[in-house]
Formats: C-alpha cells, structure tokens, sequence
C-alpha cells in the first residue's frame, strides 16, 4: 500500500502544481488565446476550444518530462 499513497501524493501535488501554473498564466495574453483555438459566439451561447493551446502545452509538457526522465 506505501507505493499507492506515494503515487497518490505525487499526483496531488503535480495537480496543485499544474493548477498554480494554469492561474498564473492565466494573465499571459497569449495563453489561451492563440491562432487556431476554436471560439464560437451566437447570441446567448459561447463555445471555445483551446485547440492550439492544448498542443503547445501538450509538447512542453513531453519535452520537459522526456528531459527528467534522463
């Protein structure tokens, strides 16, 4: 049971970790906000998809990990 608890713990703080990083960028004005995410708005309904951002963060988040695993 030791090995759960820890990887539970891991993943709580890479949670909160991920969840700081997603409140301070949230006043970077590109993040979020960058060519190609899909933002719909037709009168009283609005749907955004952060296409683009999701891949940026998707490749920064497996360069930084292929770089710790080493």
């Amino acid at each position: 049971m030791a090995p759960i608890g820890k990887s539970l713990v891991f993943a709580g703080i890479a949670i909160i970790v991920v969840g700081l990083a997603l409140w301070g960028f949230s006043s970077v004005p590109y993040v979020g906000k960058m060519p190609g995410d899909i933002y719909l708005r037709r009168g009283n309904f609005t749907f955004y998809f952060p296409i683009a951002t999701s891949i940026l963060i998707s490749i920064v988040a497996t360069l930084f990990f292929s770089l710790m695993r080493r």
